[in-house]
């Protein structure tokens, strides 16, 4: 294990533990309010970052192993979203608390695992219109994108 893969590991645990807390105090009114960011209930909006950013394991070793990764646009990743957002639609708080711990915390010990070569290999990306490492796509998609879900979800239940 590398330093740097640490502290991404505890980034991502501290992460996980911030949504958990925020799915269990959140009322069940709040559960249905919409995010205004994703157009989404907060109960979905939930569930898809354990379900989705939180199993990216599986595209983070494609970058690792240097494999082809899929070259979709931004708007090919929203209609993804979307209809992982439909497929959501009934996802309960105890449902969204088992897929944010388990994926979070598999997550979190998959990229632990990671060297320093591990994390500074790069793969191109077509959303983001270029080259990027294991660390900046981790960055992205699990830090940025998954914290504008927590905090887009925080705004519509007024926490």
């Amino acid at each position: 294990m590398s330093r740097r893969a640490g502290k991404i590991a505890e980034k991502i645990e501290a992460l996980k533990d911030d949504v958990i807390s925020f799915v269990r105090t959140c009322s069940s009114e709040d559960w249905k309010k919409t995010c205004r960011w994703e157009q989404w209930p907060v109960g979905v909006t939930a569930c898809h970052i354990g379900g989705g950013h939180f199993t990216m394991d599986n595209m983070i070793g494609m970058i690792v192993n240097g494999e082809k990764f899929p070259q979709l646009t931004m708007d090919q990743i929203n209609e993804i979203s979307k209809k992982q957002a439909q497929k959501l639609s009934g996802c309960t708080r105890e449902e969204a608390l088992e897929l944010l711990e388990k994926n979070g915390t598999r997550l979190a010990a998959f990229v632990e695992g990671l060297s320093d070569d591990d994390l500074d290999r790069k793969t191109h990306m077509a959303a983001f219109g270029g080259e990027v490492s294991t660390e900046q796509f981790i960055e992205y998609v699990i830090f940025q994108s998954g914290g504008q879900h927590l905090e887009s979800m925080k705004a519509a239940a007024g926490s």
